[in-house]
């Protein structure tokens, strides 16, 4: 159904596409009413998995330190007897084990290693370059496994459901592994489904986590490392929500809401069925379009990746700073350029949710850094609870040295901001700060977005993509009195 400017109705209230496979509202999708309790029982659970048991599970536990130990052993040997020709090599050789290792371990520290490989300026180039061999080398189910949860949890046979149903994966994350698709009814679809009993393992895998942290402090020499069970208590708070598809679509709903109020017309956001989202499915509307990475392929379809990338940054600033809400893990296999020059936003499963006190933390965090107030900076960063409230501030600004002569940020550019707030937020983890979610997420999606620039737009500067930036931090700020 079609309103008066001839697009489809859910465009007026949602960054859609203009060729619906079917039309949203948020009165008829089935699953939305669920999600509320889904959500904070989903937070509730938090503390049961961050605080470590008295008993971690035994066996799991037994093959985590076997295999971590395993990894470990021979490069602590070759280290100790001088082998290594330089330390580059011995922590190349160390990455090289870990990764191994991870990959054996299954899905919940390949995530945790997916996570650190978007973590570049944090922590060591070596580990950031293996670990980034984690997103796309993921191991796909057995079809018949993946036939099952789907088949379960739609209630019905595949065949009842879907025309066609691709057995090889045309993606496979950590979590869940997407398939191309097409329903009886002939729309065109992807189905992502949830890895058969990876839920059951990522709440074990957190649970030896926690009940290991608490021994590592003090004995890993990656300065992002410093605080070991603060870094559980961050994995945890971003993977719980991931383990139930409804949150996913619902986030999709969100994001699409807010790119529409934005007036934000270069983004694509992929519908989520109506009825067919459940805890370890969802079946989405099907896009198409080149690589992020694929400059050649964009440029050889007449399409201004300078434009691309000015939108991208523009939509995510602003839905961070006006509303709060942004996706969680921008990277290049959760995007791509549709053939008119929009970007397709995909995988929601991590979205950073900023409210009440922590909303106006954050917001006076990025008015202190375009000013270069480093008391403000600070401040902000204990209220959004990177350090105990009654932290001496300006012991801190002292022992981390950020009471040196101040930059004048109007003088950096883009790429090089970014590098002075991963060195405060570096100095900050060293320090044993606690990294809140949500700025562990922003932080990690603009090194995303100045590593886009540097591909598709090497002449643009980062800052002159949003010239108005104080200006709308104060908006949002007066805005969120206001209301």
């Amino acid at each position: 159904m079609e309103n008066l400017t001839g697009r489809p109705a859910d465009r007026e209230w949602a960054a859609f596409s203009d060729t619906p496979p079917w039309l949203l509202t948020r009165a008829t999708t089935e699953w939305l009413p669920l999600v509320d309790d889904i959500r904070v029982r989903a937070r509730a659970e938090l503390p049961s998995l961050m605080i470590p048991p008295r008993i971690p599970p035994v066996r799991r536990l037994v093959v985590v330190v076997a295999r971590l130990g395993w990894a470990l052993g021979p490069w602590w040997l070759r280290k100790r007897r001088g082998k290594y020709a330089s330390p580059e090599a011995s922590r190349a050789d160390l990455s090289l084990r870990m990764r191994v290792a991870i990959e054996r371990l299954g899905s919940t520290y390949i995530k945790l290693a997916q996570i650190i490989s978007s973590g570049e300026g944090l922590f060591p180039a070596e580990l950031v370059d293996e670990f980034k061999r984690c997103r796309d080398q993921v191991p796909a189910e057995n079809f018949a496994d993946v036939q099952r949860v789907v088949e379960v949890d739609l209630g019905s046979r595949l065949e009842d459901t879907f025309a066609e149903f691709s057995r090889a994966p045309i993606a496979a994350a950590s979590i869940a592994q997407v398939h191309a698709a097409t329903l009886r009814s002939g729309e065109q679809v992807v189905v992502k489904v949830q890895r058969p009993r990876v839920s059951t393992l990522v709440r074990k895998d957190l649970k030896v986590m926690s009940w290991l942290a608490p021994f590592l402090v003090g004995r890993i020499k990656i300065a992002a490392l410093a605080n070991p069970p603060a870094l559980v208590e961050l994995f945890a708070e971003t993977i719980v929500e991931e383990l139930d598809f409804r949150l996913e679509a619902a986030n999709i709903l969100d994001i699409a809401s807010i790119l529409a109020d934005l007036k934000q017309e270069g983004y694509v956001i992929p519908r989520p069925h109506p009825r067919l989202v459940t805890r370890r499915v969802i079946v989405m509307e099907r896009l198409d379009g080149f690589k992020f990475d694929d400059v050649a392929g964009m440029k050889g379809a007449g399409i201004d990746t300078e434009a691309v990338i000015r939108t991208g940054m523009v939509a995510f600033m602003e839905g961070a700073l006006l509303y709060g809400v942004f996706h969680g893990d921008l990277h290049g296999g959760n995007l791509f350029v549709m053939r008119d020059g929009r970007t397709a936003l995909l995988d929601f499963g991590i979205v950073g949710r900023l409210t009440g006190v922590r909303r106006l933390a954050f917001l006076r965090l990025m008015l202190s850094a375009t000013t270069n107030d480093v008391k403000g900076q600070i401040t902000a960063l204990r209220d959004l609870g990177a350090l105990p409230m009654d932290t001496d501030l300006d012991a801190v600004i002292k022992d981390l040295r950020l009471d040196q002569p101040t930059i004048d940020p109007t003088t950096l550019s883009g790429e090089e901001l970014v590098k002075e707030v991963q060195r405060v937020v570096k100095a900050m983890l060293a320090y044993g700060a606690r990294m809140p979610k949500e700025l562990m997420l922003y932080v990690k999606n603009m090194v995303f977005l100045d590593g886009a620039i540097a591909r598709l737009a090497p002449d643009l500067d980062l800052l002159v993509c949003q010239p108005h930036l104080a200006d709308d931090i104060l908006q949002a700020v007066r805005n969120f009195t206001r209301n």
